[in-house]
């Protein structure tokens, strides 16, 4: 195979090494907060969960050294936006230094220099871990219209380095075809064809901001006394500035649970979206597309990374799941599901 192109690189990087007693020092040492830490998971960031003395919460953000400054830049200001914006949207807020700045650069043990930031702390249980509902999918549907909304005037003078997870790039996952347990790769490639053909024609036409482009069961916090209510919303390291349906479509893609079909699931979840941010004709024809697209996208980068880092557990864990995850992409797929998902939006199925 040859090598895929920049795009999948940083997805490729680990997340630095940060030594939990660097991590306290540069809490005391630049925020002026003392308290107990505790690692969190991250892809491509070293996160801790700081707990000061008075009770307070935060995360301690320690940026991968690949990655861009003006994104680094985009993400905060695109949080300081929502707040000025929507400050009742549950989101992070930025903690600012003594000094006024958002961030710092922190030699690491390895040589190499990171930036860290500090984040306020949100209290909930993730989506993944709580018990699914309508209820449930409807509030995450109209947090998601809400939020679109407040990003809607947001821009930022940096550009933000194509990102291997927005949808606009979907086609690069012909790239590692080659790798791919042959079950993915038969289900990967019409997808990518039918994408070629219904949406890059139309991609230059669609609406476009940036979005949160990660709106998961990971990142989608919940009360845990009222499963039902959305506590926050977090994680905006994967932010790009792409079609504002392909974020609508990764939203209703990771409705699926074992409660229900995932056309009846998703189609909480678009309803009252479509109800705060409405879809236009030509974005709900193409949803149903984009849903299988991102799916399979998720199985094809488990794969290619799997492949890439044999010894990294997290993909490992991934590939037990791969005949689980077709299935759902077969779902999907199902022109019965594009029907109703259709329907959810207020169009003709």
């Amino acid at each position: 195979m040859t090598a895929p192109s920049a795009i999948f690189d940083v997805m490729t990087i680990r997340a630095p090494a940060v030594a939990p007693e660097l991590a306290r020092d540069v809490a005391r040492r630049l925020w002026g907060i003392d308290g107990d830490l505790r690692p969190l998971t991250g892809e491509r960031d070293a996160n801790f969960r700081l707990r000061a003395a008075d009770g307070r919460q935060y995360v301690l953000k320690f940026a991968n050294p690949a990655e861009d400054a003006g994104f680094r830049d985009m993400q905060v200001a695109a949080l300081r936006h929502i707040a000025r914006r929507a400050p009742d949207l549950p989101v992070p807020r930025v903690v600012a230094l003594p000094d006024g700045g958002v961030e710092a650069p922190v030699a690491l043990a390895s040589g190499e220099t990171c930036h860290v930031r500090l984040l306020s702390w949100i209290d909930g249980l993730p989506v993944g871990l709580s018990r699914r509902s309508a209820a449930q999918r409807a509030a995450a549907g109209e947090i998601l219209g809400r939020l679109q909304d407040a990003l809607s005037g947001f821009s930022h003078p940096a550009s933000p380095p194509p990102i291997v997870w927005d949808l606009a790039h979907s086609l690069a996952m012909r790239e590692v075809a080659e790798v791919l347990p042959p079950a993915v790769r038969e289900a990967l490639l019409p997808i990518l064809d039918d994408f070629e053909a219904e949406v890059t024609p139309i991609q230059p036409q669609l609406r476009r901001q940036v979005v949160h482009n990660d709106f998961n069961h990971a990142n989608i916090l919940v009360d845990p006394n009222d499963h039902a209510r959305i506590a926050g919303v977090i994680d905006f390291g994967d932010m790009a500035e792409t079609a504002v349906v392909f974020d609508a479509a990764i939203a209703a893609h990771s409705q699926n649970g074992k409660d229900m079909p995932i056309a009846e699931a998703a189609g909480h979840m678009l309803r009252r979206y479509h109800g705060e941010w409405p879809l236009l004709p030509e974005e709900i024809a193409i949803l149903p597309l984009l849903m299988a697209t991102r799916a399979i996208m998720s199985v094809t980068l488990a794969c290619y990374h799997h492949h890439a880092q044999p010894d990294n557990d997290h993909y490992a864990a991934a590939m037990s799941r791969i005949s689980d995850r077709l299935a759902f992409v077969a779902e999907l797929r199902d022109p019965a599901t594009a029907r109703c998902l259709r329907r959810a939006c207020g169009a003709p199925s």
